[in-house]
């Protein structure tokens, strides 16, 4: 069997005449039909948001949900190596929080056994690994947990997602929450918030033809503010077109205190390159930003290790430690290899969390194929 890597982070040639396979493999019986979805809320539409709130991801979990890759059409002869990362980044976290790991009937017993006793397998298809951008966006709504289904779309076509499409609603039927269905279409790593009512997004994820045609920046604008209930939107440029995501926020700049983001730097010496670029454009940004309660932004450089020093390899490999996951009691970064620089971006993520641990987790084959530990978890708040 051939197999084509699809990774996160290499150029478009997967897209290439996907739109057909897209629309057999969505309609076809080989895909289990998702049970019946609760009714969307009332405004889901796009009717006023009072009473919505989108938390910061360092409130407190319920649990985090993972999902188990088991498609070597997709990583090929690496899904082994891949299955392993996935099984002890799942393993980590369950030791300060519950896991529960998303996988196929098929698939339950393999990934039961990886990840052993600590961690709960939930029966939910999926086809890969990227919890943060198929399960729903939670929110509160009048201070009641719900999902936002932003009606994920294999990144704008890029990616076959026959059961990945239907996990949004799969979650909340299994936890018995209220669904909204999102008038656009975003995945949870290009939203990225303070939990007091500022959002950090990348136009060239989300003003995009391929997830929301002919609509522009300030209607996305606005249909997130309604459904989100944020209500200030800061805008950074990003990446169209260069990898799978259009450039997700949660590798460029995150939160870790409301007025206060870390911000990746690119390695000293490294070539100029989009990504370099983009993120100089995100720094100018945010230097004359204000956020929902009118601070100005305190922005810290969150430095990338050496490329000549990391342990992972590939095109496709991202080596931001902004892509970090913040659990209950601790924070979880990638050990790339390079032991100075893994140093010190533990030391700045310890800092500005006080009171949570530190972890780093090796997560090379994960990185190779273009993402990191956000994307591949997703906070449920408790």
């Amino acid at each position: 069997m051939t197999h084509e890597f699809v990774s996160r982070r290499t150029a478009l040639t997967a897209a290439l005449g996907l739109g057909a396979a897209l629309g057999a493999a969505a309609c076809g019986a080989e895909t289990p039909a998702p049970a019946p979805a609760a009714p969307p809320s009332p405004g889901s539409s796009g009717a006023a948001s009072a009473g919505r709130v989108f938390g910061a991801e360092w409130e407190n979990h319920a649990r985090t949900l993972m999902a188990w890759p088991a498609s070597d059409g997709i990583w090929g002869p690496d899904l082994p190596a891949v299955q392993a990362a996935i099984a002890g980044l799942a393993r980590a976290v369950a030791g300060f929080e519950k896991v529960v790991l998303l996988a196929g009937a098929e698939h339950r017993d393999a990934a039961q056994s990886a990840v052993g006793s600590d961690v709960e397998v939930a029966e939910i298809p999926v086809d890969d690994l990227w919890a943060r951008d198929t399960a729903p966006v939670f929110i509160r709504d009048a201070g009641k947990l719900t999902g936002v289904d932003f009606g994920f779309n294999g990144w704008g076509g890029k990616q076959q997602h026959p059961r990945d499409g239907a996990v949004a609603k799969a979650v909340l039927e299994k936890y018995r929450l209220p669904r909204i269905a999102a008038p656009l279409v975003a995945e949870g790593g290009a939203l990225e918030t303070d939990g007091q009512g500022t959002l950090l997004v990348t136009e060239s994820s989300l003003v995009n033809d391929n997830r929301n045609p002919g609509k522009d920046r300030a209607r996305v604008e606005d249909e997130l503010k309604r459904t989100l209930g944020v209500t200030t939107v800061i805008w950074l440029a990003g990446v169209k077109g260069e990898d799978i995501t259009d450039a997700h926020v949660d590798c460029l700049v995150r939160y870790v205190a409301p007025g206060v983001v870390l911000l990746d730097k690119p390695f000293p010496g490294a070539p100029a390159d989009v990504w370099s670029r983009a993120a100089e454009q995100a720094r100018g940004v945010l230097a004359g930003a204000a956020d929902a309660a009118g601070r100005k932004l305190e922005v810290v450089d969150l430095p990338q290790p050496d490329p000549d020093r990391i342990t992972g390899r590939g095109e496709a490999f991202v080596s931001s430690y902004a892509n970090f996951y913040v659990a209950n009691g601790a924070v979880f970064l990638p050990k790339f290899g390079d032991e100075a620089a893994d140093d010190r971006a533990r030391g700045i993520l310890a800092e500005h969390f006080p009171g949570r641990e530190a972890v780093l987790v090796p997560i090379d084959a994960i990185a190779a194929g273009g993402g990191g530990i956000h994307c591949s978890t997703h906070d449920m708040p408790g």
